[in-house]
């Protein structure tokens, strides 16, 4: 109670702050005000004049649009609003599953509006008015979270507060960049995952947008309905941008969201330099790893960022690049948080694993790059069990992607994870036809598309779905203390043998139901298995010690 009255005050004192960015408004004189008039061709295909959206057989929304910062925003907006609509109704719907007091959410939708006092402040005047574009179409379900402009300008930064507060685990994503003797072409080659998940429904509709502003340099990106930042982008100049998140302290507010510092580099950086630059001139409120390939420098670099340092990570005398959730600068060498984060996590595992699995091949060409993002297994082809955070694919990915800047090529992953088909896009071709006349098609090279990964027709690969939704129904178990069978449990487990948490949460479910035996033998089980990282390993032998 007394921590809520402190919150409280705070909120008073800082009101005329709150009420300041509450109530701020965008530029949107001398912008194209025109009304998007869009026609709809067939279920899946839409256009506006020279913009578009269609969805191409692997179940990839294309969406070209071009234009002024307002125009943009309301063509994306128009052309997608009912997929933004959906996923803003996946987004709020996973808020309320868990907040499920309303006086709570009363609390958080305080506590949002106080911690983005200043996140007006430090969003480009430009990005404003395109989300102030683009929330003209959202819905009007949720206007008592807040006005749709506000709305739609927080969940830009939904990633960090997320990683900021919480340090959620729900990104852990590992990227790589090849060049020179280490590519099979000798162009630069990067591969990353983004392994971000907000559940099934978040990911239904992927989203590749290709812009073409008013102002820089046409690009491409990857990511979900209602986003402008990028998180896995290219522009015609064959720059690339990728983010991994690092370890974050809690700031006191929002600044710039880390999408539109990328957003903005790979709209208007060519070189490495240029998007040090650009960088440079941002302040961020998490801790994040750029990775930016350059086509004009012919390799990539690590651009990495935190709200108190600045550091820039080249490999030296050595055609490749790994990046996972830990820092490799010089200015983070004696950072507590840093050197704590890769002794406790799974970062530095998967940084090890994908090292080996580069080491394993002479060259890398895209193929072989599209099977080192599928991979499952760890350390010498370690069984990890499905869905460890330990692996490169940890089978909840957003979207695995593939650059291969020098030739303006790009490869997405199709549904389900980085496991459907990876479509091919030639950005020259793209941004090279001027018009997309008539019914729109999609925009890829599809003689250059990859296979899909055929572990989607593996046993495995339905055992583990199955132990996903059994996952789910044992997780709502212990969370109520309702009872489940031993035959439950059993069926459980044998869906993902090798994954240690099916005996973990066994474990827990069985001492709280005083079956100590039961209980002893499911934990060091555990044990016996590759356990996702250091605290949650000494959390089992905490209990054996102290419980048996």
């Amino acid at each position: 109670m007394k921590q809520l009255y402190t919150f409280i005050l705070v909120l008073l004192l800082v009101s005329c702050g709150v009420s300041r960015s509450v109530h701020h408004l965008p530029q949107t004189i001398g912008y194209h005000e025109e009304i998007p008039s869009v026609q709809k061709h067939t279920a899946t295909a839409f256009s506006y004049k020279n913009n578009f959206l269609v969805q191409n057989p692997q179940k990839l929304w294309e969406l070209y649009a071009e234009g002024d910062p307002l125009e943009r925003g309301m063509i994306i907006g128009s052309l997608s609003d009912s997929l933004i609509k959906y996923q803003e109704k996946v987004f709020f719907g996973k808020i309320g599953e868990l907040v499920p007091s309303k006086f709570r959410q009363r609390l958080l939708r305080h506590f949002l509006k106080y911690y983005n006092r200043n996140l007006y402040k430090n969003v480009l005047e430009e990005y404003q008015t395109e989300i102030y574009g683009l929330s003209l179409y959202t819905s009007n379900d949720f206007d008592y979270l807040g006005p749709k402009y506000l709305r739609t300008l927080y969940l830009h930064g939904a990633h960090d507060i997320g990683h900021a507060l919480t340090d959620l685990s729900l990104v852990g994503c590992t990227s790589f960049a090849v060049w020179n003797e280490k590519s099979a072409d000798g162009t630069l080659l990067i591969g990353r995952n983004l392994d971000f998940y907000a559940g099934d429904d978040f990911a239904t509709n992927k989203v590749v947008y290709f812009i073409r502003p008013d102002q820089g340099y046409p690009y491409m990106s990857v990511s979900w309905p209602g986003m402008l930042g990028v998180v896995s982008g290219m522009n015609l100049e064959g720059l690339t941008v990728t983010i991994n998140a690092g370890k974050s302290s809690i700031p006191l507010s929002a600044k710039t969201p880390i999408s539109l510092v990328a957003r903005e580099i790979v709209q208007y950086a060519r070189t490495i330099e240029e998007a040090i630059a650009i960088a440079k001139k941002r302040k961020v409120f998490v801790s994040e790893s750029i990775m930016v390939g350059s086509a004009a420098d012919h390799k990539a670099v690590l651009i990495e960022v935190s709200p108190s340092h600045f550091g820039v990570y080249e490999v030296a005398n050595k055609p490749e690049l790994v990046c996972a959730n830990h820092f490799q600068s010089m200015e983070y060498q004696d950072d507590s948080k840093n050197l704590k984060h890769i002794r406790d996590s799974h970062s530095q595992y998967r940084f090890d694993r994908m090292t080996e699995l580069l080491n394993s091949h002479e060259t890398i060409n895209p193929e072989q790059a599209a099977a080192i993002l599928r991979n499952t297994n760890g350390l010498q082809d370690a069984l990890l069990g499905y869905g460890n955070e330990k692996a490169l694919n940890q089978l909840l990915a957003h979207h695995g992607i593939i650059f291969q800047p020098e030739l303006r090529r790009v490869w997405v992953s199709a549904n389900p994870y980085q496991l459907g088909t990876f479509v091919c896009y030639d950005l020259n071709t793209v941004f090279n036809t001027q018009k997309h006349e008539g019914i729109p098609v999609s925009l890829a090279t599809t003689p250059l598309n990859m296979a899909p990964d055929p572990f989607l027709e593996t046993k495995a690969y339905a055992n583990y779905e199955a132990f996903r939704i059994q996952n789910r129904i044992f997780d709502a178990a212990l969370r109520s203390n309702d009872a489940v069978t031993d035959i439950f449990i059993a069926e459980y487990q044998s869906l993902n043998p090798e994954y240690w948490g099916v005996y973990e949460k066994a474990g827990r479910y069985y001492l709280r139901h005083k079956e100590m035996a039961k209980a002893k033998v499911n934990f060091e089980k555990a044990l016996t298995k590759e356990i996702t990282t250091l605290p949650e390993r000494k959390a089992i032998e905490k209990i054996l010690k102290n419980k048996f």
